[in-house]
Protein backbone atom coordinates (compact mmCIF):
# COMPACT_ATOMS: atom_id res chain seq x y z
CA UNK A 1 0.00 0.00 0.00
CA UNK A 2 1.75 3.35 -1.11
CA UNK A 3 -0.97 5.64 -1.24
CA UNK A 4 -4.27 6.46 0.45
CA UNK A 5 -7.15 8.44 -0.43
CA UNK A 6 -8.81 9.61 2.61
CA UNK A 7 -12.17 11.08 1.21
CA UNK A 8 -13.66 13.16 4.14
CA UNK A 9 -10.75 14.26 6.13
CA UNK A 10 -12.56 15.37 9.84
CA UNK A 11 -12.01 13.78 13.26
CA UNK A 12 -11.83 10.17 11.71
CA UNK A 13 -10.38 10.38 8.70
CA UNK A 14 -8.06 12.65 9.89
CA UNK A 15 -7.07 10.58 12.66
CA UNK A 16 -6.60 7.46 10.50
CA UNK A 17 -4.29 9.09 8.18
CA UNK A 18 -2.38 10.53 11.45
CA UNK A 19 -2.58 7.24 13.12
CA UNK A 20 -1.09 5.34 9.88
CA UNK A 21 1.80 7.88 9.95
CA UNK A 22 2.63 7.28 13.83
CA UNK A 23 2.16 3.34 12.73
CA UNK A 24 4.68 4.11 10.54
CA UNK A 25 3.20 4.56 7.02
CA UNK A 26 6.19 6.15 4.33
CA UNK A 27 3.59 6.30 1.81
CA UNK A 28 0.99 9.33 0.47
CA UNK A 29 -1.99 10.37 2.13
CA UNK A 30 -4.51 12.17 -0.06
CA UNK A 31 -7.26 14.31 1.07
CA UNK A 32 -10.21 15.14 -0.30
CA UNK A 33 -12.74 17.27 0.95
CA UNK A 34 -14.08 20.92 1.47
CA UNK A 35 -11.65 23.37 0.61
CA UNK A 36 -11.72 24.87 4.01
CA UNK A 37 -11.41 21.39 5.68
CA UNK A 38 -8.26 20.12 3.00
CA UNK A 39 -6.57 23.52 3.90
CA UNK A 40 -6.39 22.88 7.92
CA UNK A 41 -5.38 19.50 6.94
CA UNK A 42 -2.65 20.40 5.25
CA UNK A 43 -1.55 23.30 7.79
CA UNK A 44 -1.36 20.70 10.39
CA UNK A 45 -0.16 17.79 8.43
CA UNK A 46 -2.28 15.44 8.31
CA UNK A 47 -2.61 15.19 4.81
CA UNK A 48 0.40 15.06 2.02
CA UNK A 49 -1.60 16.63 -1.02
CA UNK A 50 -5.36 17.98 -1.20
CA UNK A 51 -6.95 16.49 -4.61
CA UNK A 52 -10.77 16.18 -5.89
CA UNK A 53 -12.15 12.93 -6.08
CA UNK A 54 -11.61 12.34 -9.92
CA UNK A 55 -7.92 12.99 -9.59
CA UNK A 56 -7.68 10.92 -5.75
CA UNK A 57 -9.17 8.00 -6.20
CA UNK A 58 -7.22 6.44 -9.55
CA UNK A 59 -3.84 6.75 -7.68
CA UNK A 60 -4.68 5.46 -4.30
CA UNK A 61 -4.41 1.76 -3.38
CA UNK A 62 -6.94 1.84 -0.48
CA UNK A 63 -9.71 4.38 -0.35
CA UNK A 64 -10.82 5.49 2.95
CA UNK A 65 -14.46 6.66 3.41
CA UNK A 66 -14.82 8.83 6.21
CA UNK A 67 -18.00 10.78 4.96
CA UNK A 68 -21.70 11.15 6.74
CA UNK A 69 -23.40 8.30 5.93
CA UNK A 70 -25.13 9.55 3.45
CA UNK A 71 -22.72 11.25 1.27
CA UNK A 72 -20.84 7.70 1.66
CA UNK A 73 -23.88 6.44 -0.38
CA UNK A 74 -23.36 8.78 -2.75
CA UNK A 75 -19.70 8.30 -3.26
CA UNK A 76 -20.04 5.03 -3.75
CA UNK A 77 -21.64 4.98 -6.55
CA UNK A 78 -19.24 6.78 -7.89
CA UNK A 79 -16.21 5.04 -7.22
CA UNK A 80 -15.91 2.22 -9.70
CA UNK A 81 -14.86 4.02 -13.00
CA UNK A 82 -12.57 6.00 -11.22
CA UNK A 83 -10.77 3.34 -9.01
CA UNK A 84 -6.97 1.35 -9.65
CA UNK A 85 -8.12 -2.32 -10.50
CA UNK A 86 -7.82 -4.13 -6.98
CA UNK A 87 -7.64 -0.93 -5.01
CA UNK A 88 -9.49 -1.67 -1.40
CA UNK A 89 -12.37 0.63 -0.58
CA UNK A 90 -13.64 0.64 3.04
CA UNK A 91 -15.29 3.28 5.08
CA UNK A 92 -15.97 4.38 9.03
CA UNK A 93 -19.84 4.57 8.52
CA UNK A 94 -21.85 3.96 11.82
CA UNK A 95 -23.92 1.65 10.08
CA UNK A 96 -22.84 -1.27 7.79
CA UNK A 97 -26.20 -2.81 5.72
CA UNK A 98 -27.25 -0.23 3.65
CA UNK A 99 -23.08 0.50 2.65
CA UNK A 100 -22.16 -2.56 2.22
CA UNK A 101 -25.32 -3.95 0.05
CA UNK A 102 -24.84 -0.82 -1.84
CA UNK A 103 -21.19 -1.25 -2.26
CA UNK A 104 -21.98 -5.09 -3.30
CA UNK A 105 -23.51 -3.25 -6.79
CA UNK A 106 -21.55 -0.90 -7.68
CA UNK A 107 -18.07 -1.92 -7.28
CA UNK A 108 -15.96 -4.23 -9.31
CA UNK A 109 -12.73 -2.95 -10.16
CA UNK A 110 -11.80 -3.18 -6.45
CA UNK A 111 -12.79 -4.76 -3.70
CA UNK A 112 -15.05 -3.38 -0.69
CA UNK A 113 -14.88 -4.24 2.67
CA UNK A 114 -17.37 -2.07 5.14
CA UNK A 115 -15.31 -1.13 8.68
CA UNK A 116 -16.61 0.52 11.83
CA UNK A 117 -13.88 2.33 13.90
CA UNK A 118 -15.45 2.15 17.44
CA UNK A 119 -13.75 5.32 18.50
CA UNK A 120 -14.85 9.21 18.40
CA UNK A 121 -15.68 12.32 19.94
CA UNK A 122 -18.63 14.77 20.88
CA UNK A 123 -16.45 17.38 18.47
CA UNK A 124 -15.63 17.39 14.68
CA UNK A 125 -13.28 18.73 12.62
CA UNK A 126 -10.04 17.91 11.56
CA UNK A 127 -8.62 20.69 14.20
CA UNK A 128 -9.95 17.51 16.64
CA UNK A 129 -7.94 14.34 14.66
CA UNK A 130 -5.58 12.44 17.07
CA UNK A 131 -2.95 9.77 16.49
CA UNK A 132 -4.06 7.94 19.07
CA UNK A 133 -7.57 7.71 18.61
CA UNK A 134 -8.45 4.11 18.07
CA UNK A 135 -5.86 2.52 20.20
CA UNK A 136 -7.37 -0.15 22.39
CA UNK A 137 -10.67 0.18 20.68
CA UNK A 138 -12.37 -2.31 18.26
CA UNK A 139 -12.39 -2.08 15.22
CA UNK A 140 -15.98 -3.26 13.61
CA UNK A 141 -14.55 -4.86 9.57
CA UNK A 142 -18.31 -6.54 7.94
CA UNK A 143 -17.43 -8.21 4.82
CA UNK A 144 -20.43 -9.67 2.95
CA UNK A 145 -18.75 -13.21 2.86
CA UNK A 146 -15.33 -14.39 5.30
CA UNK A 147 -12.91 -14.74 2.49
CA UNK A 148 -13.38 -11.49 1.29
CA UNK A 149 -10.74 -11.16 4.32
CA UNK A 150 -8.48 -13.14 2.81
CA UNK A 151 -7.62 -11.11 -0.12
CA UNK A 152 -4.03 -9.41 -0.10
CA UNK A 153 -5.19 -5.82 0.13
CA UNK A 154 -7.93 -7.14 2.91
CA UNK A 155 -5.21 -9.00 5.02
CA UNK A 156 -2.93 -6.03 4.75
CA UNK A 157 -6.12 -3.64 5.72
CA UNK A 158 -5.91 -5.67 8.50
CA UNK A 159 -2.43 -5.62 9.70
CA UNK A 160 -2.45 -1.74 9.39
CA UNK A 161 -5.39 -1.84 11.87
CA UNK A 162 -3.91 -3.85 13.78
CA UNK A 163 -0.88 -1.30 13.97
CA UNK A 164 -2.64 2.17 14.91
CA UNK A 165 -3.74 0.05 17.93
CA UNK A 166 -6.74 -1.18 17.13
CA UNK A 167 -8.45 -4.56 17.90
CA UNK A 168 -9.87 -5.97 14.80
CA UNK A 169 -13.43 -8.17 14.96
CA UNK A 170 -15.78 -9.32 11.98
CA UNK A 171 -18.87 -9.26 12.03
CA UNK A 172 -21.55 -9.43 9.47
CA UNK A 173 -23.48 -6.21 8.62
CA UNK A 174 -26.85 -7.00 9.57
CA UNK A 175 -25.22 -8.64 12.60
CA UNK A 176 -23.66 -4.98 13.27
CA UNK A 177 -26.78 -3.08 13.13
CA UNK A 178 -28.49 -5.30 15.34
CA UNK A 179 -25.67 -4.64 17.82
CA UNK A 180 -24.63 -1.04 17.82
CA UNK A 181 -28.11 -0.10 17.77
CA UNK A 182 -27.85 -1.63 21.75
CA UNK A 183 -24.24 -0.36 22.12
CA UNK A 184 -24.14 2.99 20.85
CA UNK A 185 -27.55 4.56 19.23
CA UNK A 186 -29.46 3.63 22.19
CA UNK A 187 -27.33 5.30 24.85
CA UNK A 188 -26.92 8.31 22.22
CA UNK A 189 -30.45 8.74 22.05
CA UNK A 190 -30.92 7.99 26.07
CA UNK A 191 -28.27 10.37 27.00
CA UNK A 192 -30.82 12.88 24.55
CA UNK A 193 -33.94 12.37 25.82
CA UNK A 194 -32.44 12.71 29.32
CA UNK A 195 -30.84 15.88 28.70
CA UNK A 196 -34.08 17.16 26.37
CA UNK A 197 -36.43 16.31 29.57
CA UNK A 198 -34.53 18.13 31.83
CA UNK A 199 -33.87 21.22 29.52
CA UNK A 200 -37.61 21.56 29.89
CA UNK A 201 -37.83 20.70 34.05
CA UNK A 202 -34.76 22.76 34.86
CA UNK A 203 -35.00 26.27 34.38
CA UNK A 204 -34.26 27.88 37.86
CA UNK A 205 -31.09 29.84 37.72
CA UNK A 206 -29.61 27.17 41.37
CA UNK A 207 -31.17 23.95 39.54
CA UNK A 208 -28.27 22.75 38.33
CA UNK A 209 -26.11 23.74 41.47
CA UNK A 210 -27.43 20.42 43.01
CA UNK A 211 -26.68 18.12 39.92
CA UNK A 212 -23.47 16.44 40.99
CA UNK A 213 -20.71 14.19 38.01
CA UNK A 214 -23.60 11.58 37.48
CA UNK A 215 -25.73 13.69 35.47
CA UNK A 216 -22.89 15.25 33.20
CA UNK A 217 -21.95 11.36 32.81
CA UNK A 218 -25.18 10.63 31.47
CA UNK A 219 -25.64 14.08 29.71
CA UNK A 220 -22.25 13.75 27.60
CA UNK A 221 -23.46 11.81 24.45
CA UNK A 222 -26.28 14.72 24.28
CA UNK A 223 -23.56 16.94 22.99
CA UNK A 224 -23.19 15.15 19.95
CA UNK A 225 -24.60 16.68 16.52
CA UNK A 226 -28.34 15.36 14.92
CA UNK A 227 -26.21 16.44 11.83
CA UNK A 228 -24.20 13.14 11.79
CA UNK A 229 -27.22 11.10 13.51
CA UNK A 230 -29.77 11.97 11.25
CA UNK A 231 -28.00 9.98 9.09
CA UNK A 232 -27.90 7.14 11.50
CA UNK A 233 -31.45 6.85 12.58
CA UNK A 234 -32.56 7.05 8.40
CA UNK A 235 -30.55 3.61 7.95
CA UNK A 236 -30.61 1.62 10.85
CA UNK A 237 -34.53 2.44 12.32
CA UNK A 238 -35.91 -1.03 12.64
CA UNK A 239 -33.02 -2.41 15.25
CA UNK A 240 -33.06 1.24 16.75
CA UNK A 241 -36.51 0.96 17.14
CA UNK A 242 -36.25 -2.51 18.85
CA UNK A 243 -33.93 -0.93 20.81
CA UNK A 244 -35.57 1.51 22.32
CA UNK A 245 -38.40 -0.41 22.62
CA UNK A 246 -36.93 -2.97 25.24
CA UNK A 247 -35.38 0.48 26.87
CA UNK A 248 -39.12 1.92 27.45
CA UNK A 249 -40.02 -1.35 28.11
CA UNK A 250 -37.73 -1.70 31.12
CA UNK A 251 -38.39 1.84 32.38
CA UNK A 252 -42.23 1.03 32.66
CA UNK A 253 -41.37 -1.28 34.69
CA UNK A 254 -39.03 0.62 36.68
CA UNK A 255 -42.04 2.74 37.37
CA UNK A 256 -44.61 0.58 37.88
CA UNK A 257 -42.97 -1.26 40.72
CA UNK A 258 -40.35 1.32 42.34
CA UNK A 259 -41.21 0.35 45.79
CA UNK A 260 -41.47 -3.59 45.11
CA UNK A 261 -38.95 -6.61 44.34
CA UNK A 262 -38.49 -6.09 40.44
CA UNK A 263 -36.72 -2.63 41.04
CA UNK A 264 -34.00 -4.63 43.60
CA UNK A 265 -33.48 -7.53 40.68
CA UNK A 266 -32.81 -4.24 38.02
CA UNK A 267 -30.38 -2.73 40.07
CA UNK A 268 -28.58 -6.11 40.66
CA UNK A 269 -28.72 -6.58 36.89
CA UNK A 270 -27.72 -3.39 35.88
CA UNK A 271 -24.33 -3.45 38.62
CA UNK A 272 -23.73 -6.48 37.07
CA UNK A 273 -23.67 -5.30 33.09
CA UNK A 274 -21.69 -1.60 34.26
CA UNK A 275 -18.71 -3.62 36.20
CA UNK A 276 -18.29 -5.66 32.99
CA UNK A 277 -18.11 -2.65 30.92
CA UNK A 278 -15.24 -1.11 33.01
CA UNK A 279 -11.77 -1.79 32.14
CA UNK A 280 -10.27 -2.70 35.28
CA UNK A 281 -12.74 -6.09 34.55
CA UNK A 282 -11.72 -6.92 31.07
CA UNK A 283 -9.27 -9.45 30.77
Amino acid sequence: MQTVAVLGVGLIGGSFALALRRAGFTGRVIGVSSPRTVEAALRIGVIDEALPLEQAVPQADLVYLAQPITRILQTIGLLDPLLKPGALVTDAGSTKAMIVDVARRAIHRGQFLGGHPMAGKETRGVEEAEAGLFEGRTYVLTPSVPAELETPAAAEFVEWVRRIGAVPVVFGPEEHDRIVAHTSHLPQLASTALAATLSTRLNGANDLAAAGPGLADMTRLALSSYDIWRDILVTNPAEIDAALAAYIARLESIRANLLSEPVARDFTAAAGFASRMRPQNRK
